[in-house]
C-alpha cells in the first residue's frame, strides 16, 4: 500500500467516516474510495486536491509523509494551509514532542511549516504532559526573569486564539520578530493585537497584530540549564535532561 493510501484510510478513519460519507462529500463513488484505500488504482489529481481540501493538509504532506504516526486527529490549519504536524508516538505509543535546538532556533520562522525540517528535529518522550500538540523552544535573553537564557520552554500548542488566557506565558513565532517568549495579554476582541510583556521590568510592553502571529505555544513546564557549561549544552544532553525530568516526575506522580 503506498502512502497516499495509507494516509487516506487513516485520515478517514480518525473523522470517523465511513467509505460511503467520504464519497458522498467528495462527490465521487464509494467504490473509488476502496480503490485508493486499496492500492489499486491511483487517485487523479483533482481528487488529491479535494483530498487536500477537504481534510485541510497540502497535497505534499498527503503524498510524502506518513501520517499513521499520528494517533488523534490532531491536523491543525496555520495560516495559508500551513500545517502543524499531527502527534507522533514511539513503539510504546507514548507522545512524543519535537526540540528545537539553540543552533536551529534562528531558522525557526523559515521552516515551521516545512515537513523536513521539522522531521529532522530530535524527538523525546515526556508523559507527564497534558494532552495536545507540545515543542520544546530555547530561550535566550534576560527578559522574562528568573527564566534565563539557555533555558528550554516546553509549550501547547494554541489552535483557537481566542482561547488564550491573559497573564499566562507564551511562546510566540511572528513575521517580524521570530520566536519570542513572553507573558501574554489578549486585546483580540478590543483592538485585533496581544500585548506582550516581559517580566523584567527593564523591557517595555509593546503589542503585535495578530495577523503577525504565526504560533502559540502555552507554557506547560521549563529546564534550566544554567549549571552547564555551554560546550555540556548539545542536543543529545539537553534530550537526556528532559528525559530524566520525566522520570522523575513519573515517580512523584506514583506516590502521590
Amino acid at each position: 500500500m503506498n502512502m497516499i493510501s495509507k494516509n487516506l484510510k487513516h485520515l478517514r478513519q480518525l473523522k470517523r467516516l465511513t467509505q460511503e460519507v467520504l464519497a458522498n462529500d467528495l462527490k465521487v463513488t464509494r467504490s473509488r474510495i476502496s480503490s485508493y484505500e486499496e492500492g489499486r488504482s491511483a487517485p487523479t489529481i483533482e481528487f488529491l486536491i479535494a483530498v487536500s481540501d477537504y481534510f485541510k493538509l497540502p497535497i505534499d504532506i498527503l503524498l510524502r509523509n506518513d501520517l499513521t504516526k499520528g494517533h488523534d486527529a490532531s491536523f491543525i490549519e496555520v495560516a495559508n494551509q500551513r500545517v502543524l504536524f499531527p502527534i507522533t508516538v514511539d513503539s510504546d505509543n507514548e507522545d512524543l514532542i519535537e526540540v528545537v535546538p539553540v543552533k536551529a532556533s534562528a531558522g525557526y520562522l523559515a521552516g515551521y511549516d516545512d515537513p523536513e525540517y521539522i522531521e529532522q528535529l530530535q524527538k523525546i518522550k515526556l508523559p507527564f504532559l497534558p494532552t495536545g500538540k507540545h515543542r520544546a523552544f530555547p530561550i535566550k535573553g534576560d527578559s522574562m526573569l528568573p527564566m534565563k537564557s539557555g533555558a528550554y520552554v516546553i509549550g501547547r500548542f494554541v489552535e483557537n486564539r481566542l482561547d488564550i488566557v491573559s497573564g499566562r506565558t507564551y511562546v510566540l513565532i511572528t513575521k517580524h520578530e521570530g520566536m519570542v517568549y513572553k507573558r501574554v495579554y489578549n486585546h483580540i476582541e478590543t483592538n485585533n493585537t496581544l500585548r506582550l510583556v516581559s517580566d523584567n521590568s527593564a523591557y517595555e510592553p509593546y503589542d503585535v497584530v495578530i495577523d503577525e502571529v504565526l504560533e502559540l505555544w502555552e507554557f506547560t513546564c521549563s529546564i534550566n540549564t544554567q549549571e552547564y557549561d555551554e560546550q555540556e549544552l548539545k542536543i543529545s544532553s539537553i534530550i537526556q535532561m528532559f528525559t530524566a525530568l520525566g522520570v522523575e516526575l513519573k515517580a512523584l506522580e506514583r506516590l502521590m
